[in-house]
């Protein structure tokens, strides 16, 4: 069904909708990084993961703001952050107390997100994470902290709600039947991607795989436990840590019957190609081109020379 939009300009209807601001095509440039971890970092030895989320910090901008809104237990999670964070340097931690919608427009809150060149989502429960912060202001302040070159790091749940589109519940035994994934709108920091964490820990292959099969233009992105990926504002992707990460690439995609199933029965593909990335090793998102180590740091030298 197409809706007439008489006498409503393409700009009128963009503000209408909250603008088009993301890393991807027909969005305003992004200058920050976005870091998605698959869950399970370390945070008490080397701080491998979180030491890369704070270098990738603007030089001027050493403050970190910690949103553990995804959370049923922050008063637990939060120390261990502040201290992490503190050990890597941040010259202030703010933990940022976002429970509901109320919190979520709160000015103060807005204020510490502003100042922090850090932002990072703790993990928990992602549907808690797009009820309280979708359409807020602090939600908004985010999406620009991002624009203006700040990092957006989450884990477990933080990453998988980073894309406008994420899942939120699935079976990880056999998720490849009509149904089994539950999917919804997410926040919306990247655009054309899935993210699942805790990946090969819990076996969460067939998850991805029906993502591909039901819209074969997203690519699924499985991060297994202390690893993580760098999204670049080129949209390429940059895998840090000792875990795995798993591209499930559908684009090619030659058949699938998921369009005539019933609900639970199972789901058949023909030709989706999956990738095992380790440190060092990365992917372009748009060229749908695997990365070997001497290839991703040949093109992220070169943008950084730019």
């Amino acid at each position: 069904m197409t809706l007439p939009l008489t006498g409503v300009s393409v700009h009128s209807l963009k503000a209408s909708l909250g603008g088009e601001w993301d890393m991807a095509s027909h969005h305003p440039p992004v200058t920050g990084h976005l870091v998605a971890i698959g869950g399970a970092e370390d945070k008490t030895s080397e701080l491998a993961i979180l030491r890369r989320v704070f270098e990738l910090a603007p030089i001027d901008s050493d403050e970190v703001a910690i949103i553990a809104t995804a959370s049923s237990i922050p008063e637990q999670l939060l120390p261990s952050y502040e201290a992490a964070f503190t050990r890597l340097g941040a010259s202030q931690v703010h933990a940022l107390n976002i429970q509901d919608r109320q919190q979520a427009a709160d000015e103060e809150n807005i204020r510490l997100i502003q100042r922090s060149g850090v932002i990072f989502f703790t993990g928990g429960d992602q549907l808690r994470l797009t009820t309280v912060f979708g359409g807020s202001a602090t939600l908004r302040a985010i999406r620009e902290r991002l624009r203006a070159g700040a990092v957006v790091a989450g884990t477990s749940a933080g990453a998988a709600a980073m894309p406008s589109t994420m899942i939120y519940n699935g079976a990880a035994a056999d998720a490849l039947r009509k149904g089994g994934v539950n999917m919804t709108f997410g926040l919306d920091f990247v655009r054309g991607l899935v993210i699942d964490s805790h990946f090969l820990e819990r076996g969460r292959f067939t998850r991805l795989m029906q993502v591909g099969a039901s819209n074969p233009e997203h690519l699924g992105v499985g991060i297994g436990e202390d690893a993580a990926v760098i999204i670049h504002p080129n949209r390429i992707l940059e895998t840090i840590g000792p875990g795995h990460v798993i591209i499930i690439d559908s684009r090619d995609l030659a058949s699938s019957n998921i369009a005539e199933l019933a609900m639970n029965e199972p789901v058949a593909i023909e030709n989706m190609i999956l990738h095992a990335m380790v440190s060092g090793h990365g992917y372009d998102v748009d060229a749908r081109r695997y990365l070997v180590a001497d290839e991703l740091a040949a093109i992220l030298v070169g943008r950084s020379g730019q």
